[in-house]
This record gives C-alpha cells, sequence and structure tokens, in this order.
C-alpha cells in the first residue's frame, strides 16, 4: 500500500470541499473526493491525485459501498473531512418539516454516517477527522437563519462528544468554523431568502430586511481556497486545537459577548417594520 497522505472529503466535487480537495492534492495528497454531482466528479476526476467517489451523505447504503470501495484502494486514511452541506432559511414557524429535516439530514445526520463508515480506515492510520461547522454553530441562534443555525448546533454538540470519545483511540476530531465564504450555496441564499419572502404569512417585512441584510454579508464572502488552507493546516500541524474560527463575521462576533436579553433587543430594533 501507498505511503501518500490519504484523505476522504465529502462534497468534494463543488464549492468548499471542491477547494480543499484542490488544494490537498497540489500538496501531494491522494484525495478521494466524495460527491453526488456526477457530473462534478467527472470534472474533478481530470486532476491529478483525485479519484472520484460517488456518495449521497443521506443513504446510508451509498456511504457503506464508498467505504468499501475506498477500503479497497488504501490501507487507511489520514483524514476525513466533511464538507457536505445544504442551507435552508425561513421561520421556524413556517418552514416546512420536510425541509428541516432534509437539512439535517445532510448537515448533521450525513456527517453521522460518513464518520462512522470510514472510521476504521482513519483509526487504521490514527488519522484526523475534520467537521465543518459554522460561526452560527458557536453562537446564539439568529432569527429566520434558524434551521441553519439549529443543524450546526448540533454539528458542535456531536463533534465536542465524538472528539471525547475517539481521542481514547488517538483520533483527532477537529471543528471549523468559517464565517462567509464565496459558494454555490451562498450565491443562491437570495433566491432563497426570496421564497421564503413568497411564502411567510407572518413574517415578510421581516424576511425582507433580513434578505438586504445578508446580502450585503455575501458581498464581503472570502476565497474558499482560504477555508481550504485551513484545512491543510489541522490536517498537517502537529497538535491541532479542537476549534478554528476561519474569517468570521465581526458584527456576528460582537453579539456573542452580549446578554441574550440585549441581543434580543437589538434584532428586534433591527427589523423593526
Amino acid at each position: 500500500m501507498s505511503a501518500q497522505n490519504t484523505v476522504l472529503i465529502t462534497g468534494g466535487a463543488g464549492g468548499l470541499g471542491k477547494a480543499a480537495s484542490l488544494l490537498l492534492a497540489k500538496y501531494g495528497w491522494h484525495v478521494f473526493a466524495a460527491d453526488f454531482d456526477q457530473a462534478a466528479l467527472e470534472i474533478i476526476e481530470q486532476e491529478n491525485n483525485i479519484t472520484p467517489v460517488r456518495l449521497d451523505v443521506t443513504d446510508a447504503e451509498s456511504v457503506e459501498a464508498a467505504a468499501e470501495r475506498v477500503g479497497k484502494e488504501v490501507d487507511g486514511l489520514d483524514g476525513v473531512v466533511n464538507c457536505a452541506g445544504i442551507l435552508a432559511i425561513g421561520s421556524l414557524i413556517e418552514i416546512k418539516e420536510e425541509s428541516l429535516a432534509r437539512l439535517m439530514d445532510v448537515n448533521f445526520m450525513g456527517m453521522y454516517r460518513v464518520n462512522k463508515a470510514f472510521f476504521p480506515l482513519v483509526l487504521n492510520r490514527k488519522g484526523r477527522i475534520v467537521n465543518i461547522s459554522s460561526e452560527v454553530g458557536r453562537l446564539s441562534g439568529l432569527p429566520f437563519n434558524g434551521p441553519y443555525c439549529i443543524s450546526k448546533h448540533a454539528v458542535e454538540a456531536y463533534s465536542d462528544s465524538l472528539r471525547r470519545e475517539v481521542g481514547f483511540l488517538g483520533v483527532p476530531v477537529i471543528k471549523l468554523q468559517p464565517g462567509p465564504f464565496k459558494t454555490d450555496m451562498v450565491s443562491g441564499m437570495e433566491r432563497r431568502f426570496q421564497q421564503a419572502v413568497d411564502e411567510s404569512k407572518m413574517f415578510k417585512k421581516q424576511l425582507t430586511k433580513v434578505k438586504a441584510l445578508a446580502m450585503g454579508e455575501n458581498a464581503k464572502a472570502h476565497a474558499p481556497e482560504i477555508l481550504a488552507e485551513s484545512v491543510h493546516k489541522v490536517l498537517t500541524t502537529a497538535n491541532p486545537a479542537p476549534a478554528y474560527s476561519v474569517k468570521a463575521d465581526v458584527s456576528r462576533d460582537l453579539l456573542g459577548y452580549l446578554p441574550d436579553r440585549l441581543v434580543d433587543g437589538i434584532f428586534r430594533l433591527v427589523l423593526k417594520v
């Protein structure tokens, strides 16, 4: 078996995952770019050091089959990086149950499935698990971004518990908590907000204001390559910290230092109609 460093990256053919796949491959890693988008996989397959893997994180059989396939090619993994994720926007009172369920299935349960299925390969190399969370995962929930916040809070709690368990086996678990980055998911935010506005019966005016604020934040989003460098750092640094904040939004960070009642008042004032 090859001594080359190996890593599996979910969402590895698009967005932040693709940026991480390309960078690690450039640094000489053998990257298994796992994604459900066959067309995107066919494009990234043309890159050196990248093996495409068809994987749907919401399908346990798909995840198990992918783990079996990778296990036939390498004796272990030096890293699993969970980048796969989707976005949902809207009021928690009005969001459709199936939309919230799918969000949790991709952003949290998908991560759980992948880490569980690929863990034997990670353990063989005493590799590392990197879970992409979000700055909203470590802060109190934001209005009308509640679904996404909930999914990332789940990732935070899951990652902390997992780290404290598999640490006994010599496997580090690291959380990356990115702020706004330029991805296809974020570029579709305006459309998602407009859909939420159109479907809302109680919060049209507030959602319209939140949409305008979000679009302003979008303009300040960072290049995915910055997060990719952070992925490489946490996979290679001698003693990785449990969590790394990457290009957090300063205004959101400041809210984290204020009492909840004061934050509630700020949101009521900003979103007053």
